[in-house]
Formats: structure tokens, sequence, C-alpha cells
């Protein structure tokens, strides 16, 4: 299949395909002696695994490392699932992050009219003497 029916299949962007191919994250692609390319299941597989794996967030880097451990004839299984390992605990990492700034929006919906509403008074109240202040000493 060409680029274009790659594209759709795997929902990548042509660009992002070429890009893919450039950063040896997939394997170079065959061309036809019209010098297209064509792209078998083997970079269809390829392909989405990268999708998949940058969705996860890993970084390009550690990704390209992935790859060539994966290609390497030797069993690198051991650096495999320490990379995997690593990308788990920063993914894990940022959705403790996201879970905490949720919390913390449910704490101030459910809270608004006895908590947030009264903080948010005091700050007003602080930015006023503050700017008193700041127009008494001019």
């Amino acid at each position: 299949m060409n680029i274009k029916e790659a594209s759709e299949k795997t929902g990548v962007s042509s660009a992002t395909i070429r890009y893919y191919e450039k950063e040896t994250l997939i394997p170079a692609i065959d061309r036809s002696e019209a010098g297209n390319r064509e792209i078998d299941e083997r970079i269809i597989r390829r392909i989405n695994f990268v999708k998949q794996m940058r969705a996860a967030g890993m970084s390009i880097e550690n990704l390209r490392r992935y790859i060539q451990l994966f290609d390497n004839q030797e069993d690198n299984t051991k650096e495999q699932i320490a990379l995997l390992n690593e990308q788990m605990a920063e993914m894990e990492e940022k959705r403790d992050d996201l879970q905490a700034a949720i919390d913390h929006l449910h704490f101030k919906l459910n809270h608004f009219y006895d908590h947030v509403q009264a903080s948010e008074e005091e700050l007003r109240t602080l930015e006023r003497q503050h700017q008193e202040k700041l127009d008494q000493d001019k």
C-alpha cells in the first residue's frame, strides 16, 4: 500500500510516517521503481507500535532505544523491561499529579460557598489593604 493508504489505516499522517522513518523509529520503507513507498503489514505494525508508545508519553530518544534493543539479535529483554518500567513510572506520576488537580477542583466545587468564597473575600481584602498601603506611600 502507499503512504496515503497507510496513513488512513493507522490514523497517522503521511508526514508523521515519513518522520518516523527519518528518525529510524520504523525500518526503511521499500520503494517501487517509481520511488513510491510500498508499505506492508510489517511497517503498519511498527507505525502502530510507535503511535501507541508516543501516546504513552515515551520520548523519541527512549523509543528509538527500545526499538534498537528489539531489533538487536541479542536478548535485550531486561533492558526493554527497564525502559517500559521507567515509562510506566513517569506516566503514573503524571496520572497522580492530574488526579491531585482533579481532587482539588472537586473540593473547590463541593465547598465553593462554605470555603472558596470566604477565602476569595479574604484575598480581596488583603489586595485592597496592599493597594491602600501603596497609595499612602506615594
